[in-house]
């Protein structure tokens, strides 16, 4: 598995990891068929597109791992699906990464939907709060492709201002003052943690927030940045995210195992992780042998809806045991229905959330 362990993207990979250990243990507790327990070598992608590339080669090359997960930004995905994965043939499964871009690379799979969706369900909602005019700013790389890209074709508003900042950049000043000068009702942010609270910091300070309506996505949402801003400073600020089924039976059991080992809420990204990982060990248990070329036989079958529902690795274990097939399996997620479709993706489902009194406050449910 690769992750961001350092750089931006820091935040969400802490909690993929912990998603990861609640999966190995509830794997690992029923054991696989010949008595193995399933290892996970981890690797950090540096939150960027070489980093990732440093480690699948890593993984790839020099442990020859048939099977890789990772990662969260969806640039480095690609870069990894690109330059490592695809010619080795190895099963790649993202985690996390949203970008539009991954749908044109049928073999790279994923466990969160693709962000096309939500980038057109954001436009609107700007628009029917009643902001006929915005300005966006997005991250310089190809998590706005699904965002932005689809924002600016949807929004039915005036669209001002729709420039990229680069990532990591310790003021964004200009930025935010040319925001500024187009007089919009909204401002739209797509980026990540480390950069949006940069800005929310600097248009505290100048006042900006007073007189726009702040929006965002699911990587404008993280512990993090709640903690590296001043109280105030993005109170109102909306945006849609992706979500996970919190009425169903094993995201409940999920969301107990996560409160009682970390002491606090999971989100639906390391759910994701949780997922992707379920999907792998259910597939080297239906697969004829631990290799690449029999893992991409049966990795999509296991999520097929026409199969029976299993909600466990001890579920989908049972079945096999007795004389199953992968095509008799239908593991549903914790995070909700992973059925991956010829593109490799799953379904959306999505939560609106808001910034008050400096906490998030989650409202409506949007599916895709």
């Amino acid at each position: 598995m690769i992750d961001s362990r350092t750089g931006s993207l820091a935040p969400y990979g802490e909690r993929n990891e912990r998603g990861m250990a609640l999966a190995l243990a509830d794997i690992n507790a029923v054991g696989t068929g010949d008595g193995d327990e399933l290892e996970v070598l981890l690797e950090d992608d540096e939150t960027s597109n070489q980093g990732g590339v440093n480690a699948a080669q890593k993984l790839v090359n020099q442990d020859e791992v048939p099977l890789l997960i990772g990662t969260v930004g969806s640039g480095a995905s690609m870069a990894i699906h690109n330059s490592v994965t695809k010619e080795a043939g190895v099963v790649h499964i993202s985690q996390n990464s949203t970008g539009a871009v991954l749908s044109t690379e049928p073999d790279l799979l994923r466990t969160s939907p693709s962000g096309a969706a939500k980038g057109a369900a954001i436009a609107e909602m700007v628009y029917e709060d009643g902001h006929e005019s915005c300005a966006v700013t997005w991250i310089n790389n190809d998590y706005r492709d699904s965002l932005s890209t689809v924002f600016e074709e949807e929004y039915e508003g005036d669209l001002r201002y729709i420039v990229p900042h680069e990532p990591e950049g310790s003021s964004y000043r200009g930025e935010l003052s040319e925001m500024a000068d187009t007089e919009a009702d909204a401002w739209v942010f797509f980026t990540y943690a480390d950069e949006v609270s940069v800005m929310v910091n600097q248009a505290f300070d100048a006042g900006y927030n007073e007189d726009v309506a702040y929006y965002g996505a699911e990587s404008t949402i993280a512990d993090s940045i709640l903690e590296n801003t001043e109280p105030g400073s993005q109170d109102g600020f909306k945006g849609i995210t992706e979500s996970a089924p919190e009425d169903q039976e094993n995201y409940q059991s999920y969301q107990d195992q996560f409160e009682e080992e970390f002491d606090q809420e999971p989100t639906v990204w390391s759910a994701y992780t949780y997922d992707a990982l379920h999907i792998a060990a259910i597939a080297i248990e239906a697969a004829d042998e631990f290799t690449a070329e029999a893992l991409t036989e049966v990795v999509r079958d296991v999520t097929r809806p026409d199969g029976e529902d299993v909600f466990t690795f001890e579920e989908a274990k049972a079945i096999l045991d007795d004389g199953g097939s992968p095509s008799d399996l239908n593991y549903e997620g914790v995070s909700g229905p992973v059925d991956l479709d010829e593109n490799g993706d799953p379904p959306g489902f999505y939560q609106i959330y808001t910034v008050e009194d400096h906490e998030y406050v989650f409202g409506d449910y949007l599916t895709t």
